[in-house]
């Protein structure tokens, strides 16, 4: 018998994309989440997703950095990669996994990306 694996699929963001958001009319905004949350419901109704959320902006959060022993907490915004937000998902296979994605409304106002790992 077949299990299911479990992934990780995370939208990627950065500082720039992170300013664009921000920036959104509130009627464009709303537009984009009624799409999203309607993919949502479609990945629930096939039993795909077991979680999902978004992160809030990278200037809320903190990294803390390790050096041996050493701690050292950073304050955001960040810059590089960052991650926006995530779902958790069970399929057969990393194929299955990439037909839902293709299917995803793009989740931010730019080009953007969404990254698959298994777990």
């Amino acid at each position: 018998m077949e299990t299911d694996m479990k992934f990780m699929i995370l939208v990627k963001s950065n500082p720039s994309i992170e300013k664009n958001i921000e920036g959104m009319r509130d009627s464009s905004f709303k537009e984009s989440m009624a799409k999203m949350n309607a993919f949502n419901e479609e990945l629930k109704k096939a039993g795909v997703m077991k979680d999902c959320d978004g992160l809030r902006p990278s200037r809320e959060g903190k990294r803390v950095r390790f050096d041996g022993e050493s701690r050292s907490v950073v304050d955001g915004p960040f810059e590089g990669d960052l991650v926006a937000g995530y779902w958790l998902w069970e399929l057969p296979s990393i194929e299955d996994a990439v037909a839902w994605v293709k299917r995803c409304p793009n989740p931010m106002p730019v080009p953007s990306e969404i990254e698959i790992r298994p777990i």
